[in-house]
């Protein structure tokens, strides 16, 4: 950042843009990308000096690298938090995050309603090296409350919750979770870093999925885990060991990406809501699930807590009984705009059918506990002319009825 700007109360959208940045000597305007594994020393008194003061200067990429720091300097200034620490994807962040502050005879609570792969860490892998995993439904206050009302290490949420956008209620589980003498970690990748400030309620440690929103243009993988420097502390030693490291050229596109988050996450939300509307109009869905419709069960919540309703809007069609995948893929399959995708937070609109991608791990049981159906389809919503989208989903779903 420009040295005139140091003293400024600079807003967030200036910070998206200027936040981190290390200009080398050639003066450049964009941000730098150093394509090296390791940094040379001049003697080798200097090289004892850089490995016995960690953090003195750049020594090996897998550690730190002048490119990632810029990147991680400037989410964790957009976030207010004093840390971040970049990682190769959003579950690297995810499982950094949670196994890094884990140990056999730990006691973690989550949120039931995770993304398959997240579950999988806290019900599957953490369990495996002694930790017990209480696992509850996130929006009910009194499963939280009798699940922390003996000692926890670790929360783990997700809010809004993917794929059906359930909201956990940050500032009252987070203050539970302290009374426990626990942690809360927030995947806040539905919430966006945005429309949902988890350090506003508390929350210890955010993660992401840097791969959606951040760099929102379907280009690469990357995550990040945001923290005080105290758990800072307790996480570097594990990252630094286990290697989940980002290359310096995902965190130059990632830092690219930043400069226009907001405005990409701004103009998809209100599409979203457009399209939310439009949806819940049509006689061929039988629900909509959007945080910024009256009609959401949490609205109130959302309004509370978030600053608008997401960029992802979860659906379900009508569907005669033991039809409604058919009916779902038959959708999917007239689009002619939305395309039919995994991912998320991407500048085209994408859509996929839960059951069968995302959570198709889970039991049938487990799906229905969690609200998804074989009816269910999951819209992120992009960049495109929201008449366009609305128009795309009309005739997909008009077809239904033919």
């Amino acid at each position: 950042m420009a040295e005139h700007a140091d003293d400024l109360p600079l807003s967030p959208q200036t910070l998206l843009v200027h936040a981190g940045t290390r200009r080398s000597g050639f003066d450049e305007t964009s941000e730098a990308l150093y394509l090296t594994s390791g940094f040379v020393y001049g003697t080798a008194e200097e090289a004892e000096h850089a490995f016995a003061n960690e953090g003195v200067r750049f020594v090996y990429s897998r550690f730190r690298n002048p490119t990632v720091a810029m990147f991680e300097d400037r989410l964790a200034t957009y976030e207010g938090y004093e840390r971040c620490f970049a990682t190769a994807s959003g579950m690297a962040a995810v499982h950094g995050a949670v196994m890094g502050l884990l140990k056999a005879g730990d006691r973690i609570v989550a949120s039931r309603a995770l993304f398959g792969s997240c579950l999988y860490v806290v019900n599957d892998i953490a369990p495996r090296f002694g930790v017990e995993t209480v696992l509850v439904d996130g929006t009910k206050p009194e499963e939280w409350e009798a699940a922390l009302s003996k000692p926890a290490t670790l929360v783990f949420l997700e809010t809004p919750s993917n794929p059906c956008l359930d909201l956990v209620d940050l500032e009252h589980v987070t203050a539970l979770a302290h009374k426990a003498g626990a942690l809360v970690v927030v995947d806040n990748v539905f919430g966006t870093p945005v429309l949902q400030k988890p350090k506003r309620f508390g929350v210890d440690v955010v993660v992401y999925s840097a791969t959606k929103h951040i760099d929102g243009q379907g280009r690469c993988l990357g995550g990040a885990i945001l923290c005080n420097n105290e758990v800072a502390a307790k996480l570097s030693p594990y990252l630094r060991h286990t290697g989940p490291t980002i290359s310096p050229f995902n965190a130059w596109v990632l830092l690219k990406g930043m400069e226009t988050l907001e405005l990409r996450v701004r103009a998809q939300t209100a599409s979203a809501l457009a399209v939310a509307q439009a949806l819940e109009a049509h006689p061929a869905v039988a629900r909509v699930l959007y945080p910024g419709l009256p009609s959401h069960p949490q609205h109130e919540l959302a309004q509370r807590q978030m600053l608008a309703g997401s960029t992802l809007v979860c659906f379900d069609v009508k569907a005669p009984e033991g039809q409604g995948k058919a009916a779902a893929f038959a959708v999917e399959n007239a689009l002619k705009v939305i395309t039919i995708s995994n991912n998320l937070g991407d500048s085209k609109s994408l859509i996929t059918h839960p059951a069968t991608t995302t959570h198709q791990r889970l039991t049938d049981a487990e799906r229905a506990t969690l609200g998804i159906s074989p009816a269910t389809l999951r819209l992120s919503v992009g960049l495109e002319d929201p008449a366009d989208l609305v128009a795309d989903l009309r005739q997909a779903l008009d077809a239904l009825g033919r």
